[in-house]
């Protein structure tokens, strides 16, 4: 099974920019779509924004317009770009494969370590 590790967290004030990047140990060409999740302190692990094999991605809410996912098969690893940060994005981010099954996507992987994303205020 592929596994996944996180980086590109760090502390930046409200209004930055970070990238996440999110690197697999082999090939991601065939996994069907893969997801960044966050966990705030005290909150249960929130899915962020997932991309397909065909490059279709899907956002919540509260980071549409703001955080974009995409997918460099060459180099098995996908991205985070979020722009606009709020004090409200601090949070650990992790990425997983992920698999889609009645109208919701699960993950379907191993946890890594997640990178530390916290924005002042």
């Amino acid at each position: 099974q592929v596994q996944l590790v996180e980086s590109g967290g760090g502390l930046v004030q409200a209004g930055g920019s970070l990238r996440l990047s999110c690197a697999a140990s082999g090939s991601i060409f065939s996994i069907n779509a893969i997801g960044w999740y966050r966990q705030a302190p005290g909150k249960q692990r929130e899915l962020v924004a997932t991309i397909t094999r065909e490059r279709i991605t899907n956002y919540a809410d509260s980071v549409k317009g703001r955080f974009t996912i995409s997918r460099d098969n060459a180099k098995n690893t996908v991205y985070l770009q979020m722009n606009s940060l709020k004090p409200e994005d601090t949070a650990v981010y992790s990425c997983n494969v992920v698999r889609y099954y009645s109208g919701s996507y699960y993950p379907n992987g191993n946890w890594g370590q997640g990178t530390q994303v916290t924005v002042s205020s």
